[in-house]
């Protein structure tokens, strides 16, 4: 062709569409599609045969019929080697795309459209943390992260000349990998999972417009607050009289959750306690999660690790099974800090002036001079002003305290739960654990079954939702929740333990917990299962991962349908009816319209199927009514952002108006049915433009489609050829099968990984399905080979013992010894 391969991915990395690369080239657009496939095909790396390697022994790396890497070595240094290894043969550029973004160098290599993030990361000081926790390891922490970091730097090394795709669309080669960064993207991660800005900003947002009264109240106010995840009598309690324990909130991030659970031998037809753990995070073409068995050494565990941490986050070894959810509290605050001219560069604290810290970062911006920006910091912590919420961004300076900048001792709990042998072993292992906070449900062999909420949470004397006033030494922290004190039962009696997100315990816990979390919907519904039959098998647990009932829909339905029928009836004199003339004959055909969604409605089984017409209603409306709540009290930006965390509020008002939403208008409650009217028929003209008038057209599937982009989707053309997705999906933010809800009703975020643990399984397996697949190469088949298995609830299994099924590998990769010095990942 007239134009080098380099030229034309350089092209398209550039932002050039496909059709002029073509021209370019002089290819057809067939043409171009079948070079594209060979070019991907070509830079999958070889999965069979033998290589030299820095290792002490051998290290066998077999794939499985998905692609799956299960590492083999005769001590814990080696299989880290071999670890890291298969890591970067599935996922290099994912890899590196993961460390700039936790050390703040996308736009190095994105230019602009990277800033946003690298400023985040550059504020809060990821890298700068790493750094500094790398120093505080413990040595055989740092041995095999060190291990793990020569695996990937070996691959990169047998790569040069045949690296994944996208540095070629990008123009650049990675370096060489540092432990630290490792770190880094743990960082990054627990930042992700905790930083979540509009919990406080939203409330605070909120109060300046509603004051402190019962409109705040009101606003304030979560769904299905009660169901807690302790149940009442497993632990010492007594009323604090000083605060809260926490709330439910609501949150706009809300689909970006977890479920999981555990039941005892009681309740299993095997007799062994039974495990199923599904995390919630952004669907994408390469999954964040990357599944392996790690077997020698010490080790014998199998399940995922977050690409790039070295330790299975959750899965099982021979005696031990373990699935995790965010336990989303606050170890986080914001504070409103206090300038004033005549104390320039100071902030005040206690009645006196401090001078701020400060530090310039420098970002390198491809394409662009470099961007400077100066970090300022007040005893709390970084000046955030920037990186807040748009509608945030002028609120005068704001600092940010994170327990998260301390050093976290996560990866370390990781290794230690990993080779755990019974439930007393892995409770223990967390005990390093100081963020991010997750719900951790864990059973074992020897029928004992429990839960530990990891890390550690601040005590604060003073219960606040919204900014904490960073001149008043009472809204420091008064110290952490120790060890001993964070929530946690074994064996209960009621056989069973699930967490979805959901509230921890109820006010009486001896400890503030600080809880900011999400809705109990799906911890509603995970009880109900649990409780509605008296034994259960593997296939019953992989049934409720599929669940797609609504409980949200469920207590909505009922009151939005008493509306609509007041409205529809003819006796009613409401405003709709009132009208003459043309305005008459429009309302004749809205009626006609109401009428028709009434009777969809009615009928629905408040499931979010892909096949449920009344689904779409409900959830379109619902947006739809979120935002009309909002309009009534603020107005721009800040109703946009509002919206997505009023649910509460909006769902009570479906019923009544207790607080006096409306009641600044006359008739107020009449207000309130009309606005739900109006909101109805908005929902209903939405539809009705996106997908015309035959209601067939309008079922939950034509909306909700699962979105797996990548992470260069929005680069010219190239989501064409790397995204994968676009399948209609059951489920939504709201069902224990979660799969999200954008703003455009699609599947974003979701259950995207899925596993189910028997311990009674004699080879000890455990079964699984990541929607996202193994392989980061969109040239390999297991580039989205799991989907329609995620689809249809089949899993895959892995079993970790050596008499257990027959493996039958598709491809085995030996590392042997050479004996040269390694490059310095010390």
């Amino acid at each position: 062709m007239p134009v080098p391969a380099s030229e034309v991915l350089a092209r398209l990395g550039a932002g050039e569409s496909i059709a002029s690369v073509c021209r370019a080239a002089g290819f057809t657009r067939e043409e171009f599609d079948a070079w594209w496939r060979r070019e991907c095909a070509s830079r999958v790396p070889e999965m069979n045969g033998a290589k030299p390697a820095h290792v002490n022994s051998k290290v066998r790396i077999e794939r499985d019929a998905w692609g799956l890497p299960h590492v083999f070595a005769e001590n814990d240094d080696d299989l880290f080697f071999g670890f890291g290894y298969a890591t970067a043969q599935d996922r290099l550029f994912q890899l590196d795309t993961l460390r700039r973004r936790a050390t703040g160098r996308l736009s190095e290599v994105l230019g602009p459209e990277g800033l946003e993030l690298d400023l985040t990361a550059r504020t809060v000081g990821l890298s700068r943390i790493a750094e500094a926790e790398w120093e505080t390891l413990p040595e055989e922490t740092r041995r095999l992260v060190a291990a793990y970091s020569n695996g990937v730097n070996a691959l990169i090394d047998d790569s040069r000349g045949k690296l994944p795709i996208e540095f070629d669309l990008l123009g650049y080669v990675p370096e060489p990998w540092r432990p630290q960064d490792c770190l880094a993207i743990a960082g990054e991660f627990r930042w992700y999972l905790t930083g979540r800005f509009p919990v406080i900003v939203v409330p605070e947002l909120a109060r300046r417009v509603l004051g402190d009264g019962p409109l705040y109240t009101a606003f304030l106010q979560a769904e299905a607050d009660a169901e807690a995840i302790l149940p009442a009598g497993s632990y010492p309690s007594h009323r604090t009289g000083v605060q809260p324990v926490g709330a439910t909130v609501g949150d706009p991030q809300e689909g970006s959750g977890s479920n999981n659970w555990v039941i005892s031998g009681t309740k299993s037809l095997t007799g062994k306690p039974m495990l199923a753990s599904d995390p919630h995070i952004a669907f994408a073409a390469v999954s964040c999660w990357h599944e392996v068995r790690l077997t020698g050494g010490s080790f014998n565990v199998a399940g995922i690790a977050y690409t790039g941490m070295p330790g299975v986050l959750f899965g099982r070894n021979e005696r031990v099974a373990w699935g995790i959810t965010n336990n989303i509290c606050s170890i986080r605050d914001l504070y409103q800090e206090k300038t004033d001219p005549a104390h320039p560069g100071c902030f005040l604290y206690d009645g006196r002036w401090e001078p701020a810290r400060e530090r310039v970062e420098t970002i390198r911006v491809k394409g662009i001079a470099a961007v400077e920006k100066t970090i300022r910091s007040s005893r709390n912590g970084p000046i955030v002003d920037e990186i807040l919420p748009a509608p945030a961004r002028g609120t005068d300076p704001v600092s940010l305290r994170w327990l998260g900048a301390s050093p976290c001792g996560w990866l370390t709990a990781l290794l230690n739960m990993d080779r755990a042998k019974t439930c007393d072993e892995l409770r223990k292992a967390t005990e390093p654990w100081l963020v991010p906070t997750f719900c951790v449900v864990y059973g074992d062999i020897f029928g004992h079954i429990g839960y530990q909420c990891t890390g550690r949470i601040p005590i604060r004397e003073v219960w606040e939702r919204g900014y904490r006033p960073g001149w008043e030494p009472k809204h420091q922290w008064a110290g952490l929740i120790p060890f001993e004190g964070m929530p946690h039962c074994s064996d209960p009696s009621r056989g069973w333990i699930g967490t979805a997100n959901n509230r921890v315990a109820a006010d009486d816990f001896p400890y503030p917990l600080s809880g900011t979390w999400g809705s109990g919907f799906r911890a509603v519904r995970i009880r109900q299962m649990l409780e509605g039959q008296p034994k259960f098998r593997r296939q019953d647990f992989a049934r409720m991962q599929q669940d797609s009932v609504s409980l949200r829909a469920v207590d909505c339905v009922p009151p939005l349908l008493e509306v609509l029928q007041e409205t529809l009836d003819p006796a009613a004199t409401g405003e709709l009816q009132k009208a003459e003339g043309p305005k008459a004959a429009f309302n004749q055909v809205v009626r006609q319209r109401l009428r028709h969604a009434v009777e969809h409605l009615a009928v629905w089984d408040c499931r979010m199927e892909p096949d449920r017409v009344a689904a779409s209603i409900f959830n379109v409306f619902f947006a739809q009514w979120c935002q009309r709540v909002a309009d009534e009290r603020f107005t721009g930006e800040t109703a946009t952002l509002v919206a997505g965390a009023i649910g509460g509020l909006a769902s009570e008002l479906l019923s009544e108006d207790k607080s006096g939403w409306f009641g600044d208008r006359e008739a107020p409650d009449d207000a309130r049915k009309t606005a739900i009217v109006e909101s109805f028929v908005a929902a209903l003209d939405s539809l009705e433009r996106k997908f015309g008038s035959d209601w067939l057209n309008w079922s939950w599937g034509r909306l909700h489609t699962l979105q797996q982009q990548h992470s260069l989707s929005g680069r010219g053309e190239l989501g064409l050829l790397l995204d994968r997705g676009g399948t209609p999906v059951r489920g939504d933010y709201m069902t224990v099968c979660n799969t999200g809800q954008g703003i455009d009703f699609g599947a974003p975020t979701g259950a995207g990984y899925r596993l189910i643990v028997d311990l009674a399984d004699p080879y000890a397996g455990l079964w699984a399905v990541d929607a996202g697949s193994e392989s980061g190469h969109p040239g390999s088949p297991h580039y989205d080979d799991q989907l329609p298995e995620w689809l249809t609830a089949r899993y895959h299994s892995i079993s970790l013992k050596s008499d257990g099924p027959p493996r039958h590998p598709e491809a085995t990769l030996t590392l042997s010894r050479i004996d040269h010095p390694m490059h310095g990942s010390e």
